[in-house]
């Protein structure tokens, strides 16, 4: 077992909360992790999408995001301004005095869950296949929740697999990917437990929302203690957003009916942090099959 110290000095602190530096070893883990996800999720068939870590502010605010979670969201500004403009603002800068309002909001927006842009992509291609789809997603992300605890990071990546067909192809989807997780868990030596949970929604009505959440279970997330002392936490979750994107993007299924959606996530720096919390910070002594999981790390 990996002490506090030994953790934090796998990642190198920038001087803002929650934004960090990665080491090699760190590094080492993260593409072992990704190896073994690939492994896991290789009978799949799934389409394999890579974005870079914004999307469109258009397709963002459809998405409703900003009204569940406008305490989250990151958006990209830029400075448009004349010579005189940009004097001004170096002039305000130097001076110490707030230097934000000489810019103005762009086009892309910091993406806030991994699989935020697919949803858009796809549907823009026509109603899917009678089988549905499934696509292989990864990309950072960013959430402003700034924290010292490194398994709170604002910066952070985010491997998926998505689902998206109708319910009975979504709930079958997650409940076979839960299995899934456990068995990664249990093949990486992770002391883990899975619970149903909700999403952090933003004030008062938030909170009926989150409640209604959990009451469904639309949510369950698989905890790892990695902070001593403190509760275990979420590594992997698992989700099925009901015919929420399918209505909020006209994402239809073959028949032309909304479709439904679900997701697995894998937190890939929580997931690197518990593996150095249990297994230490010397790769050639962790357990051998923990290692050949990852791709013979």
């Amino acid at each position: 077992m990996s002490s506090p110290w030994r953790i934090s000095a796998s990642v190198t602190p920038s001087g803002v909360d929650g934004v960090y530096g990665r080491s090699a070893v760190f590094e080492a883990i993260a593409d072992g992790l990704n190896v073994a996800v690939t492994a896991l999720g290789a009978d799949q068939r799934a389409e394999v999408m890579r974005f870079p870590p914004a999307m469109s502010r258009e397709d963002f605010e459809a998405s409703d995001y900003l009204r569940s979670f406008p305490q989250l969201a990151g958006t990209v500004h830029s400075f448009c301004g004349s010579d005189r403009d940009h004097h001004r603002l170096l002039a305000r800068m130097e001076a110490g005095e707030e230097w934000a309002d000489e810019q103005r909001p762009t086009r892309v927006v910091l993406t806030p869950a991994a699989c935020y842009p697919i949803y858009p992509a796809l549907a823009r291609r026509g109603p899917m296949p009678p089988q549905g789809l499934v696509v292989d997603v990864s990309s950072y992300c960013f959430r402003h929740e700034p924290s010292i605890d490194p398994a709170r990071m604002q910066m952070f990546r985010q491997r998926e697999y998505v689902r998206l067909g109708n319910a009975g192809q979504i709930i079958s989807f997650r409940q076979e990917w839960m299995a899934r997780g456990q068995q990664l868990a249990t093949l990486l030596e992770l002391p883990h437990e899975v619970e149903v949970a909700n999403d952090p929604f933003f004030g008062r009505g938030g909170k009926i929302v989150a409640d209604s959440q959990r009451e469904l279970k639309l949510k369950f997330e698989l905890l790892i203690p990695i902070n001593e002392g403190a509760p275990p936490t979420a590594c992997m979750s698992f989700n099925y957003h009901m015919d929420h994107f399918g209505q909020v993007w006209t994402l239809r299924t073959a028949d032309g009916e909304p479709a439904h959606t679900g997701c697995v996530g894998f937190g890939i720096e929580r997931l690197t942090l518990a593996l150095l919390r249990h297994h230490g910070f010397e790769l050639s002594r962790w357990p051998k099959d923990v290692r050949a999981t990852l791709g013979g790390l």
